[in-house]
């Protein structure tokens, strides 16, 4: 008891070191604190990223791309293949069809406009930069998109960014039944709601629910079940796309290569994954800057406890000397430094795990403000737009994920503060009290 007494009140023998050493440990205490709470929100948000964005992969019939193109379509069986393949999680099989005059009663949520009579004179084989002749008494109509998926969970499947449903129930994927969900846009133009009934392929489709597809083109189109719409429209068995989801994107690669040897040429496949890399990135960096910080500011808070405390001991030389005269051992001098310097590390602690915790997400958003503008920098545009093709909101979902990194503090962070704490009074006392302390008491006294 009188060790842990003594060890307390030499802390606070001199006020002014006393105070020096606090401020400058819990300045390293807080920095240590802030580095492992960022390096802790990034490894977490890695490993997110890792599993839910980027870990996509694009597979087309060799040769078409939506309406352009020409070949075979792929089927149902090829999609059975690849879901058997080690590290697919997901796949999800796409059709999309036109919807014109001739074969339902839709009306067409958006006008033509330039671009669309661009189209209409390019298959009309006219070359001319103006409409026909006759162009107001054959007034062209653009077609209406008609999708299918097997899986609505992966919307990105479908060429949207969101499926939010605003009206009715989404209905079951695996079903056959006669029925669609539509955009909003469409819905709207030909005055349906949930429950109404259009025209399609000469059968009556029954409405179940109205969605918000977050832009303008999503919002005209009609999403049907997969196997209604090949039954429909004739093309049983055949899907146009299917967007393959990989259980991590350090898995892509691998699994690009066997869908490949699985299909052959009769099917193109795309990866994102040299976008998503990018994406990963700046919470690489970060992740580097966090960890090289975090010893830094452990390795500091140690040297300068070290130092001040090699400063403490050989000021109490003589102190020593007359310990060890009257019989303290060599353990109880020891520990009578090391209590010293841990009640100097707890009070540095208490001010650093404060501080680090008000500091915490201010450092982190720098380190994410400087890493993402460099990382946008030196981006390709032309691969951006590739992601963006292969599965809508990539991009945007992978900025939004960093931008929204949030360091929280809880009990395990504080625990680990008090341990790194713990750590820097133990190397810091414990190695310059022991050699004070092994010096023998008459030397001592005879060199005071």
């Amino acid at each position: 008891m009188g060790i842990i007494n003594r060890g307390i009140k030499n802390a606070f023998r001199n006020n002014v070191r006393t105070f020096s050493i606090i401020v400058i440990l819990s300045i390293s205490i807080a920095m240590a604190l802030v580095m492992f709470m960022s390096l802790k929100t990034v490894n977490s948000k890695i490993d997110s990223v890792k599993s839910n964005i980027g870990n996509f992969l694009t597979i087309s019939p060799a040769g078409i791309r939506g309406f352009e193109g020409g070949g075979e379509l792929l089927t149902s069986d090829d999609t059975a293949k690849i879901s058997q393949i080690s590290g697919v999680s997901a796949v999800a099989s796409t059709l999309m069809d036109h919807l014109s005059s001739t074969n339902t009663n839709l009306q067409p949520a958006q006008d033509a406009g330039s671009f669309g009579k661009r189209q209409q004179r390019e298959e009309s084989g006219s070359t001319t930069t103006k409409p026909p002749a006759d162009a107001s008494s054959h007034s062209f109509q653009m077609p209406v998109m008609v999708s299918a998926t097997s899986d609505l969970s992966m919307v990105s499947s479908l060429n949207i960014s969101q499926l939010n449903i605003t009206s009715g129930q989404l209905f079951d994927s695996a079903s056959s039944d006669n029925v669609a969900i539509l955009g909003s846009a469409l819905a709207t133009k030909n005055n349906l709601t949930v429950g109404s009934t259009f025209q399609a392929y000469s059968k009556d489709i029954k409405v179940v629910g109205i969605f918000d597809g977050g832009n303008q083109f999503a919002n005209t189109l009609a999403i049907m079940p997969l196997t209604t719409l090949q039954t429909l429209s004739g093309q049983t068995g055949q899907i146009n796309s299917a967007i393959v989801q990989v259980s991590s994107i350090d898995q892509i690669s691998s699994v690009e290569t066997q869908i490949k040897n699985q299909l052959g040429t009769k099917a193109d496949v795309t990866s994102n994954q040299d976008t998503s890399s990018q994406a990963l990135t700046p919470l690489e960096n970060i992740k580097s800057i966090s960890v090289y910080s975090l010893i830094g500011s452990v390795i500091a808070g140690s040297i300068i406890l070290f130092l001040a405390m090699i400063m403490i001991v050989r000021e109490r030389r003589r102190e020593i000397g007359v310990l060890k005269a009257i019989g303290s051992s060599n353990a109880g001098i020891v520990n009578q430094f090391v209590i010293e310097a841990m009640v100097l590390t707890f009070l540095s602690s208490v001010i650093g795990i404060i501080a680090g915790a008000l500091l915490s997400n201010p450092v982190l958003k720098v380190l994410i403000s400087n890493n993402t503008s460099s990382a946008q920098t030196g981006g390709d545009p032309a691969s951006h737009g590739a992601m963006m093709r292969m599965g809508a909101g990539a991009v945007s979902g992978a900025q939004g994920a960093i931008k929204g990194l949030t360091a929280t503090v809880g009990l395990d962070i504080i625990l680990y503060g008090v341990l790194a704490a713990i750590i820097i009074a133990i190397i810091g006392s414990a190695i310059p009290a022991y050699i004070i302390a092994k010096v023998r008491p008459a030397e001592v006294l005879r060199s005071e």
